[in-house]
């Protein structure tokens, strides 16, 4: 994750701020996995679950994508993105010259 806004650095820094995130980013660390079963496997329900990994996708550490199943239902499927990050004062100062101070 080279040349990341400030938005950007504080979209991650947000995502990962939370117990829950870093949690679903340990157990997605093993590979993909779908909706319910992950819910399952970290006992928080699918809706609170989903607002997490809609967290975590928006600030890029985690990719959705639909299948369908052989049954024929639509299967959510999630993963890791492919990231490093290297977070430095020097990158930190870089990063907030960018930074976009009408956003929330």
């Amino acid at each position: 994750m080279k040349d990341l806004t400030g938005n950007d650095l504080l979209a991650i820094c947000s995502a990962l701020g939370n117990p829950h995130r870093l949690r679903i980013m340990a157990a997605l660390s093993a590979g993909r996995q779908y909706v319910s079963l992950l819910a399952r496997e970290l006992g928080i329900s699918r809706p609170l679950l989903h607002m997490h990994l809609q967290k975590l996708e928006v600030a890029g550490l985690v990719k959705g994508e639909l299948e369908l199943s052989e049954e024929g239902k639509a299967v959510k499927y999630f993963e890791p993105t492919d990231f490093s990050l290297l977070v430095t004062p020097q990158s930190i100062a870089g990063a907030s010259q960018t930074l976009d101070l009408e956003t929330k």
